[in-house]
């Protein structure tokens, strides 16, 4: 049973990374936190979200806004080792709340069409929280993704800059993980198993993107959000 779970979230989790640019931790995070110790579900998906960037970058380089990419790199390097500070302090169930709380106030103020203007400074500090979820608790999607929708950003747009994102914040993210934290043989082996389901993603995933227009990006996005939201706060109460 838990390797048909772990078959079917690495391999969704997959498709909707390459298809949308960030629902990989988004959607495997919170379900591998239900079949490993919190440290090996952080690890594993950095492990395989790197992967992914990796296997992507070349392809959708172009679409890079490597000014706002700049910006979130710097603002995370603030915000990675305070999210290892709260991972290693705080109980993972209050922070799953917390987070949970955040995201699902956030979602609801963008489908009520609440925009905001992007800017420097918000590119600093959206950069910096993606750090502090990254390393606290695996995720740094929502921050992104939350500012990318208030900002209406174009789907190509949001896919590249954060997965150029991704490849310099889950790398050191890993890190830091492996240093602070540790690793085991669980965690590898695992990531290993999820190689070919990556690949069988990314190919689908592929094959999607180019038939989502904005509109159906944007009501995705905001089922994704809330759906996180929401299993987050019951994981975190101790209903699964």
């Amino acid at each position: 049973m838990e390797i048909t779970a772990f078959i079917l979230i690495i391999l969704i989790a997959s498709v909707l990374q390459t298809s949308t640019g960030f629902g990989f931790s988004i959607l495997a995070t919170p379900f591998l936190l239900l079949l490993f110790e919190p440290s090996e579900a952080i690890q594993i998906n950095l492990i395989l979200s790197l992967i992914i960037s990796m296997a992507l970058i070349m392809k959708i380089r172009k679409d890079i806004d490597f000014g706002i990419l700049g910006r979130f790199v710097a603002g995370s390097v603030m915000g990675l080792p305070i999210g290892m500070t709260i991972f290693l302090l705080i109980d993972i169930d209050r922070l799953k709340l917390a987070v949970s709380l955040i995201i699902l106030v956030l979602t609801v103020m963008l489908v009520l069409k609440f925009r905001i203007k992007q800017n420097k400074k918000r590119d600093l500090l959206v950069g910096g929280l993606s750090g502090l979820f990254t390393t606290s608790i695996g995720m740094p999607g929502p921050p992104l993704l939350l500012y990318f929708s208030g900002t209406n950003t174009e789907k190509e747009k949001l896919r590249g800059t954060t997965l150029a994102f991704f490849l310099f914040i889950y790398f050191v993210s890993l890190v830091i993980q492996m240093i602070f934290v540790g690793t085991n043989k669980t965690i590898w082996v695992s990531s290993l198993w999820g190689l070919p389901l990556v690949f069988v993603g990314l190919y689908v995933g592929q094959l999607l993107f180019k038939w989502i227009n904005q509109r159906i990006f944007r009501i995705f996005t905001y089922i994704i959000l809330i759906f996180t939201g929401i299993y987050l706060m019951i994981e975190s109460l101790g209903f699964l």
